[in-house]
């Protein structure tokens, strides 16, 4: 299973990305070991978003998609109820 996630960080951008495991990922990201160089000046807050794909293509067609929405329109999808039930994720120390 893979996943697509919408991540709110702490200068209050958002950040799209897929994985396999959105704990590790949401570990990676808050830790700075191995996380996206987005989050080298942030820090991750929330996740928003989380959808799920049976195989990489469809995650990352789905993540493509997404980077190219205006803002306002990530907000809005991010206001509907998420595809898959967001995990309570603590940042890392």
């Amino acid at each position: 299973m893979w996943y697509t996630y919408i991540i709110l960080s702490d200068n209050n951008k958002l950040y799209t990305g897929i994985t396999t495991d959105i704990n590790r990922r949401w570990q990676e990201h808050a830790s700075g070991v191995r996380g996206a160089r987005f989050f080298r000046t942030c820090k991750p807050v929330k996740l928003c978003r989380l959808e799920s794909f049976a195989n990489r293509a469809d995650a990352s067609a789905r993540e493509a998609a997404i980077k190219k929405l205006a803002r306002p329109a990530k907000e809005a999808l991010i206001a509907t109820s998420s595809p898959v039930p967001l995990p309570v994720l603590v940042p890392a120390e």
